[in-house]
């Protein structure tokens, strides 16, 4: 029976099998892989087993497992247990042991030679690749003698991708033998394998006692791990067989034990192991139960899974995966694994290995996914309460893993290893979607619809990502703002901030969001959604700390507006498609208000210019003395600082770098227009109107004809009309600023104002041009660009200041010419000429002191005011006043030489203009060359056309319109009343009983 042992020795030959030369101390040989910060979720052990302890005990499993014999077998149960989960499909695409079945217990199956001809069906399933390098695995330090050829069979294979020396192997084959010797007929499952070796091997098959007595102590722990620590059935406390194994074990540790087949020591081991081991988990087998306990099974089994992996390029799987996955499944009923275990343990050592060996092998990762993709059927089929455990410590695991590197995906990824991002996304995502829908008790409280895990996870991770890569672009805007503090000009942090988070959204829209969208359709909305509520926090503290407009203020303003609207401009793109049309990634962007804030910044820059002009309007106009010599244009000095400083304020506001300023605009001209209304308004306050100079009309006399004192109380009235007139006007004598030379002042600054309206319109126009954020309608519109007060202002004080002066000359400078001199007493020695000679001197001052765009307009006032002032005279002169029919030719070449003088030769005022000012006189003198007869009959007969019917018995006194007219009653009484002659005093005495003086 030997022989056959020796011949069916897992490939190995006669030559092979025989033990070499124990010279030397084996030693393992040392793994490429990276050490990583993942602990296997498969469970830690309670016992102090060393990773080096489970692989060397799952090479042992692995060799019992897969041995038989045609005359004594240590045959294997795997094709009848595995048959139960023959009906399950197998997660790598190629058959369980079950179904594997195509050689008779007899066949040497591991030694059948092992080949790549044919393309694997794992490697197909999952797209895994072959070894890089050219060497064979056999090519490695662990092959013994440093023989250089590749291995032919699965058990010369496994040994070396389980890195086993050759002499760890022989002793190994050679217990077994010797187990197999004694146990013809039973299963591989009944039996206590590191109890039989421990009878088996004695110290004589091993290099010294250091290496004996460690083995032994290894084969104890695992006794003590899978029958007290680790136990498939649970223990009673009150278990005697635990509690004397328990004793042997921790005495055999401190001082080996002897294991000699009649050994006393030996035989209450033996006890103790069977007892504790046979106990029935249930199944109705025979098996024992020694390391089918969890979580001993799944770390043996992952030391077995992990023998896939090529050693000499340990990120690829070994062309002859099919076949060692064969025989490693055969394991499972000594280790109690079923197909779910299988596919947990196998998705995790595929994660282990691609996190292990740089985090770069798509090979790895893929594969992962695909295989957590049958663990995830799995999961919703079975309820088992270990099986959970282990799924949900594993993926929690792979979860963790992931979100580490997802929730700051900006740090993880970049150019060199973006291409595995959606392979890592992916893996999370499942795992997530596993705990949730089939872990979490949570969720099946809820309606599944209501919860989208794919979705959330990759929301969580968009935004945490994001957050981080703000607060860290945040430190580098404030290091780089430290850094060029002593450059000119440097940026605000905020400023820095805008442009780095702007380049952070198109980078992640580019990168990262084309990735992401597959488990999210708005991933970039979120992205923008995101920093624009960053970016938010700071720049919302930023403006409610502005006190006033500066250049830094405005600077971080623009640049926060533009971000903002470049990052809803890619919000909306990203959500054209979407149910809503991205209303709800909108409503998540509440706006910045940037251009409010600097808006009501600038407002409240025009504010403080608007109130120091103010001020200065009214400090300076209190100080204005109007002098025509002040300049010479003949404007108030006042009047030419306001100009300037409204034109430096204008400059300033274009100057401001905000993008408003077409809107803005409005507001400081409108501020400024009232400024000048203002200026212009309380210039011209004080100055009287027409009005204030013209003289009340006395009472209505009739002429006492023929008296010898005529000429006396002439001069007595004259003296009381002159004391009576200059009391009307008296108040404007004691201010010399109220002057004729002062008024042409006055009038002369408004012109200009008015004019330079116009200059400062156009140089609107012209800023607004040059302004970046001005549009064709902003200038071409020029209604809101224009000075709307101010003109009227300018034209309306020009007109009352213009009349002012005329009636001031006429009616108050010269009324000791007119009202007092002309046609006092007789009209023959009381003429115009001395009025004459006054107005000319007063029009040579007007022209030398008035612009000559408005000089025309005053002189024409001076000559309606004469006519004015004339037919006063001559209708409202009281009684001092008396004019014959003859005196009639003295009034009218007295008129004609009035209306020469402004006439001038025809360097004067226009015929037609002098014409048009003159017809109320000329219409009026004719009556005082009618006789009076024709006079009474015509006024009768104008106030019966008036008043009618009433006015037939006694004829009504008409009112004082001042509105001379030769048809107007009034206008007619009045000649009446002063014609000197007995017919028209009779009359007015008969029908009114006027007086004949005052």
């Amino acid at each position: 029976m030997a022989h056959l042992f020796r011949d069916l020795s897992l490939g190995h030959s006669k030559r092979e099998s025989t033990p070499l030369p124990l010279q030397t101390k084996p030693r393992m040989l040392p793994s490429k892989l990276t050490s990583t910060d993942l602990q296997s979720p498969l469970g830690q052990l309670a016992s102090q087993l060393t990773d080096s302890d489970l692989r060397l005990t799952a090479y042992d499993v692995f060799l019992a497992v897969c041995r038989t014999s045609s005359s004594k077998p240590l045959s294997s149960s795997a094709s009848a247990s595995a048959s139960a989960s023959a009906s399950n499909s197998d997660s790598l695409g190629y058959n369980s042991p079950s179904q594997n079945n195509n050689h008779s217990p007899n066949s040497p199956a591991l030694q059948r030679s092992l080949t790549s001809a044919a393309a694997s069906k794992m490697k197909k399933a999952f797209g895994l690749k072959s070894p890089g390098s050219k060497k064979s695995p056999g090519s490695g330090p662990g092959s013994g003698e440093g023989k250089s050829k590749r291995p032919t069979t699965v058990g010369e294979l496994m040994r070396i991708q389980m890195r086993i020396p050759e002499t760890v192997d022989s002793r190994v084959r050679r217990a077994l033998l010797r187990i197999g010797g004694g146990l013809v007929g039973r299963r591989i499952e009944s039996v206590v394998l590191p109890l039989e070796l421990l009878q088996q091997l004695k110290q004589s098959d091993f290099t010294d006692q250091q290496e004996y007595d460690a083995w032994q102590k290894r084969n104890l722990k695992v006794l003590e791990a899978g029958l007290l620590l680790h136990p498939r059935v649970s223990l009673d406390k009150s278990n005697n067989a635990s509690q004397r194994l328990r004793q042997i074990i921790h005495a055999a540790l401190d001082r080996p034990i002897e294991t000699g087949k009649n050994n006393e020591s030996m035989q209450v081991l033996r006890s103790a192991v069977m007892s504790l081991a046979s106990r029935s988990d249930g199944s109705f087998s025979d098996s024992c139960h020694w390391a089918d306990g969890i979580p001993l099974n799944l770390r043996l089994y992952e030391m077995l899974l992990e023998t896939c992996f090529d050693i000499n390029d340990e990120t690829s799987i070994v062309e002859e995966v099919d076949e060692l996955m064969e025989h490693i499944k055969k394991t499972w009923v000594v280790l109690g694994i079923n197909q779910m275990l299988h596919n947990l343990c196998f998705t995790w050592v595929l994660f282990h290995r691609f996190v292990a060996t740089g985090q770069v092998e798509m090979d790895l990762l893929y594969p992962a996914d695909g295989q957590l993709a049958e663990v995830a059927k799995d999961a919703k089929a079975t309820k088992d309460p270990d099986y959970s455990k282990i799924l949900s410590s594993t993926l929690t695991s792979v979860l963790g893993w992931a979100e580490k590197r997802l929730l700051a995906y900006h740090d993880t990824f970049d150019s060199g290893n973006i291409y595995t991002m959606q392979g890592i996304v992916s893996l999370g995502v499942s795992a997530a979607k596993i705990l949730v829908e089939d872990v979490s008790t949570e969720y099946r409280r809820k309606r599944k619809g209501e919860v989208d895990v794919a979705r959330n996870r990759i929301d969580t991770y968009i935004r945490s990502s994001l957050r981080t890569a703000f607060a860290q672009r945040m430190e580098k805007a404030d290091s780089s703002r430290r850094a060029s503090k002593n450059q000119p000009n440097p940026l605000p942090v905020l400023a820095i901030l805008a442009k780095d988070v702007g380049e952070l959204a198109v980078h992640e829209t580019k990168v990262f969001s084309p990735i992401l969208k597959g488990w999210h359709p708005l991933a970039a909305g979120i992205a923008v959604a995101t920093l624009h509520s960053c970016y938010a926090n700071e720049i919302k503290q930023f403006i409610s700390g502005i006190m006033e407009l500066t250049p830094d203020a405005v600077q971080v303003l623009r640049a926060a507006d533009k971000l903002e609207k470049d990052l809803v401009q890619i919000a909306v793109e990203d959500a054209v498609d979407s149910e809503d049309g991205g209303k709800a990634i909108i409503r998540e962007m509440p706006p910045y208000e940037a251009e409010t804030a600097i808006a009501n910044l600038v407002k409240g820059w025009i504010k403080t210019r608007l109130d120091r002009l103010k001020e200065w309007v009214d400090r300076n106009l209190q100080q204005e003395v109007w002098n025509p010599q002040a300049n010479q244009e003949g404007y108030a000095p006042s009047a030419v600082e306001i100009l300037r400083i409204i034109d430096e304020t204008l400059d300033a506001f274009f100057q401001l770098p905000i993008p408003t300023h077409p809107a803005l605009l409005p507001d400081l001209m409108a501020g400024l227009d009232k400024c000048l209304q203002n200026y212009v308004m309380k210039a011209k306050s004080g100055c009287g109107t027409r009005s204030t100079y013209i003289p009340t009309m006395p009472a209505l006399t009739r002429c006492e004809i023929g008296s010898k004192f005529q000429g006396v109380w002439k001069k007595k009235e004259k003296s009381q009309n002159s004391q009576k007139r200059n009391s009307q006007v008296a108040t404007m004598n004691g201010d010399n600023s109220f002057g004729i030379p002062q008024l042409c002042v006055r009038i002369n600054t408004f012109h200009c104002i008015r004019s330079e309206m116009d200059v400062l319109e156009k140089r609107i126009i012209t800023h607004l041009r040059n302004c970046e954020s001005a549009h064709v309608e902003d200038f071409s519109n020029g209604l809101s660009k224009k000075f709307e007060l101010t003109p009227s202002a300018c034209v309306e004080g020009v007109q009352l200041l213009s009349e002012a002066v005329a009636y001031k000359i006429v009616f108050h400078d010269l009324s000791h010419v007119l009202w007092d001199g002309l046609y006092v007493g007789e009209p023959s020695s009381s003429r115009i000429d001395p009025l004459l000679q006054e107005l000319e001197r007063n029009l040579l001052i007007i022209s030398e002191t008035v612009h000559e765009r408005v000089r025309t307009r005053i002189i024409t006032d001076i000559m309606k005011a004469s006519c004015d002032g004339f037919l006063l005279v001559l209708l409202a002169g009281g009684p001092s006043r008396a004019f014959s029919r003859q005196d009639s030719q003295i009034i009218e070449d007295d008129f004609k030489a009035l209306k020469d003088l402004f006439w001038a030769n025809g360097d004067g005022l226009p015929a037609d203009l002098i014409d048009k000012f003159s017809s109320t006189v000329r219409g009026v003198l004719p009556l005082f060359r009618t006789d009076s007869e024709s006079l009474i009959e015509r006024f009768r007969r104008v106030t019966l056309e008036t008043y009618g019917s009433s006015a037939r018995s006694r004829l009504p006194l008409p009112p004082t319109s001042g509105q001379w007219n030769p048809t107007e009653p009034n206008t007619l009484l009045r000649v009446l009343c002063y014609r000197n002659d007995e017919t028209a005093s009779k009359f007015l005495k008969k029908t009114y009983n006027l007086p004949k003086k005052l």
